[in-house]
């Protein structure tokens, strides 16, 4: 069973990569979608991974246009964004699978959005000053929830058949 979970990740990271090259602003893409569903399916680590990669790959195409340590540390926040998603929705599907996936995709959203900017405050600023980053609260939200709708919405309408990967 771990073999076939490295390789849907393999071919979500791929995907992701595909993603990657589907730029809305400088390394906001639409390579976090791979990841939401990958947490979905595969569970917290496996979803970090995807996402932490995705964001890794798009930030290799674009040329690191923030610097390398800050898309590290974007990298690793994408990782733990994806691995939240997957614990919100693993905690509340068992009570209300709607709500479940409304809150994972809240949490998600705010994660990769206002969270992550707030993180990256001290290195930002420099680079890009205040006005800059708060420019970036909608686009980082609005292509987050995007990704996270479109991840759960592929996922409702999984076979069986794929789900036989999920993270229980």
């Amino acid at each position: 069973m771990k073999t076939n979970k490295i390789v849907i990740t393999a071919l979500f990271i791929a995907l992701s990569f595909i993603g990657a090259n589907i730029k809305i602003m400088g390394t906001v893409a639409f390579d976090a979608m791979p990841g939401f569903l990958g947490a979905l399916l595969l569970g917290p680590v496996y979803g970090g991974i995807i996402g932490g990669v995705g964001h890794f790959l798009t930030a290799l195409t674009s040329g690191f246009p923030l610097s390398l340590p800050v898309h590290l540390v974007i990298t690793v926040i994408m990782a733990a964004t994806m691995a939240i998603f997957a614990l919100v929705y693993k905690v509340l599907v068992k009570k209300n699978k709607v709500l479940a996936m409304i809150l994972a995709i809240i949490v998600g959203v705010t994660v990769n959005g206002p969270i992550n900017l707030l993180v990256l405050t001290p290195l930002l600023m420099p680079i890009m000053g205040k006005a800059g980053i708060f420019a970036l609260v909608p686009v980082l939200s609005g292509v987050a929830a995007i990704n996270a709708v479109v991840a759960v919405l592929i996922y409702k309408f999984l076979p069986r058949s794929l789900k036989k990967y999920e993270n229980k």
